[in-house]
């Protein structure tokens, strides 16, 4: 039983993962883990490339890594994105430096220079954007206050919070929470 890992780009959601799985199993492939970004896969069937792999996930919007520093920049990305929107354990100081290397196993020099080359932004400046994403979705959603916003996505305070997010929005959260219904469309509308 030969095992393979895919890496997979943009395979950011747990809607990502139902799609990937559904398609690789009707390529009549045995998907033993998946996760964000990786799946482990055992049993491919001998009429199935990874040109045809790669062609359906391409329909779905999805892309397979096949090169060493473009596993590594989405193995960045994905821990990123699973530390800011899928952690379920209250954040306290992440150093996320310490996070990353621990995770993907290289010197957090080398991961900021790499991802700075490739992607033409810091890793700081993508955290920070994935973080304010987050805190949108949470005001969309109207469950939480500012306070407890803060908390759940690891800011210091509210203050913090507030400047980052008017920083990269160019609204503050309380007139972004005004105006979500005009930022956003019912799916039936879109």
């Amino acid at each position: 039983m030969e095992r393979n890992i895919l890496h997979i780009k943009n395979m950011v959601c747990n809607r990502c993962i139902k799609v990937v799985n559904e398609e690789l199993t009707k390529l009549g492939i045995t998907v033993k883990n998946i996760e964000l970004g990786k799946v482990e896969v055992v049993n491919i069937p001998k009429n199935t490339s990874i040109e045809k792999i790669s062609e359906v996930l391409k329909e779905n919007g999805f892309e397979l890594i096949d090169d060493r520093k473009s596993k590594i920049i989405d193995l960045i990305k994905t821990s990123i994105i699973k530390l800011v929107h899928h952690h379920n354990e209250k954040p306290e100081y992440i150093n996320f430096s310490d996070f990353l290397s621990k995770e993907i196993g290289y010197d957090y020099s080398y991961l900021s220079n790499l991802f700075s080359s490739v992607e033409g932004t810091t890793i700081e400046k993508y955290i920070i954007n994935q973080r304010i994403e987050r805190v949108k979705e949470l005001l969309v959603y109207d469950e939480l206050s500012l306070n407890e916003i803060a908390y759940e996505i690891g800011y210091s305070s509210v203050q913090h919070l507030s400047n980052q997010f008017k920083k990269i929005t160019g609204l503050s959260p309380s007139h972004f929470k005004k105006i979500k219904n005009k930022k956003r469309k019912p799916l039936d509308k879109v």
